[in-house]
């Protein structure tokens, strides 16, 4: 058996169904955000990071993002979750993204892919997946990422949902590591690129700058050539489902379609403005290129 199955095996299995943990109250876990986090006692350290994934899929920001989010984010840069209990959150969040059960609240999901980002970067970092594991992170981002239609960003009372931000910052962590090989970076690249120029509806929460990190270190990476590039561009641009540009000003669907990848390729033009890259100088010409074919 594997540690972190191990760890899941014995952990209680009220550590993944209750918010706040059982022995903490709200209360409690305001108090321990004011000490900076800091649990001197390691077990009890692991122990509160797993039972706090509940948490994630609260409807208040001031739980979900404020207190198990930051937390779990500032143990796993400050490296104070050790391998056993990286595995199990691993193991849990992947299961969390890849649940069929409806999330009519919308908060599970990506914030749990917004914490596998942090994950990934440990990972990055300092690599302790298996190349197994690290493979089947990036079919799990990819598939999540593709099929997400939950497009709600922020809500003034519940705060962030932000699924494609999220999603999309778990395939930039996985596109800057440098284990992974072409074939992974095309499945991301993919899975990005089916979320550009939705028709469903249009951006407004910073979703196009987020989709754009993964695709500009994907670049980085100098794994593809002009040719793979420039059918990536013009894959991108095609107008469908709309027969031709033109009718993009005769439907809601349209203009959300044409905001969107109007949108994305601005900001791909002025990220790779003057820059020294030689993938990111010719992803600046197409979109230049691309930008003054659309309407």
């Amino acid at each position: 058996m594997t540690a972190a199955f191990l760890c899941l095996l014995f952990f209680p299995a009220y550590a993944f169904s209750q918010c706040p943990p059982k022995g903490q109250t709200e209360s409690s876990l305001q108090e321990l955000k004011k000490s900076g986090f800091l649990i001197a006692e390691v077990n009890q350290r692991q122990s509160l990071a797993l039972s706090l994934l509940p948490c994630l899929a609260s409807s208040d920001p001031a739980l979900r993002d404020g207190i198990a989010f930051e937390a779990l984010s500032f143990w796993l840069r400050k490296d104070q979750l050790d391998l056993p209990t990286r595995q199990a959150l691993l193991e849990k969040l992947q299961s969390n993204i890849t649940d069929n059960k409806t999330d009519k609240k919308g908060f599970s999901k990506p914030f749990s892919a917004l914490v596998l980002s942090e994950i990934a970067r440990t990972d990055r970092i300092s690599a302790w997946m298996t190349s197994e594991q690290r493979n089947r992170l990036v079919m799990i981002t990819a598939n999540y990422l593709s099929a997400i239609r939950d497009y709600r960003g922020f809500d003034d009372t519940q705060g962030w949902r932000h699924g494609i931000a999220h999603a999309s910052d778990l395939a930039m962590q996985l596109a800057l590591n440098p284990a992974l090989e072409k074939n992974q970076l095309d499945v991301l690249l993919i899975a990005v690129t089916q979320q550009i120029a939705i028709t469903e509806h249009s951006y407004v929460h910073g979703e196009s700058e987020r989709l754009l990190r993964p695709v500009l270190y994907i670049a980085k990476r100098g794994l593809h050539s002009e040719q793979e590039w420039q059918a990536w561009m013009d894959k991108l641009v095609e107008p469908a489902p709309l027969a031709k540009w033109d009718d993009a000003f005769s439907s809601s669907a349209g203009l959300a379609k044409r905001h969107n990848l109007q949108l994305f390729l601005l900001l791909l033009q002025a990220n790779t403005l003057q820059s020294d890259n030689k993938d990111w100088t010719l992803l600046n010409r197409l979109s230049l290129s691309a930008l003054k074919g659309l309407p």
